[in-house]
């Protein structure tokens, strides 16, 4: 008995061994493939990694290359120059470029040319929404820009709204209008509800509670606010 089940043994192992290679050669190649695609993704990864490394770091090269010229007017004109080369490889990075170009066209004495710097951003529907709020706010802000007051105002209502990523500082901007057209207790308010907001900055609260002290009010007691 004992060498029968020897026998029947072996003869099981090697069915076993003879399904095992059938099953190989019909489906080894779905492994194979399963490691290829995991050597490869990885390679795949490691290689755009290093593609966006060496790019931010061109793009770095290129601004402060263009920072570097003497005159504001030829700053401007390079850096635009960088935001150009690249829209296509970093189009978050060349956004920032137009945006610093357009500051430093502001920076030169060409506001016209920094306004359109800065809506050229605002329209591009492609473009992130932070980036096109902080183009209109940086737009509507610009002294000398051509830009009416009734249309300035109506700029940070709109950019005053829940959700914006200047919020604050449109409504900050608001109040300064309401100053201007001689409705202090307007500002005052304003910037009171600035001052109680959660979101506000350490910055921001200085800055509001010396304007209302300015304006003859008391600033509201917040954590962090000037007494």
């Amino acid at each position: 008995m004992s060498n029968t089940d020897s026998f029947i043994d072996e003869v099981t192992e090697e069915v076993r061994r003879d399904r095992m290679f059938a099953l190989m050669r019909r489906y080894g190649w779905i492994a194979v493939a399963a490691v290829l695609l995991i050597v490869g993704g990885a390679g795949y990864n490691e290689y755009r990694k290093a593609s966006l490394r060496s790019s931010a770091e061109a793009l770095g090269d290129a601004v402060l290359a263009a920072m570097a010229e003497d005159r504001a007017d030829a700053r401007a004109g390079a850096l635009d120059t960088v935001a150009q080369q690249f829209a296509a490889d970093d189009p978050d990075g060349a956004t920032v470029v137009r945006l610093l170009a357009a500051g430093t066209e502001a920076e030169a004495g060409e506001p016209a040319a920094a306004v359109s710097g800065y809506e050229a951003v605002a329209a591009s529907d492609a473009l992130p929404e932070v980036y096109r709020q902080i183009a209109r706010f940086k737009a509507l802000t610009l002294s000398d820009s051509g830009i009416g007051t009734d249309d300035k105002r109506t700029g940070f209502e709109a950019l005053a709204t829940p959700g914006s990523a200047v919020r604050l500082l449109a409504e900050e901007q608001l109040a300064l209008l309401d100053i201007q057209a001689g409705e202090q207790q307007a500002a005052i308010d304003r910037l009171q509800t600035i001052l109680m907001d959660s979101q506000v900055s350490e910055r921001l609260q200085q800055r509001v509670s010396q304007v209302i002290v300015a304006l003859g009010g008391t600033p509201n007691s917040v954590p962090g606010a000037p007494g």
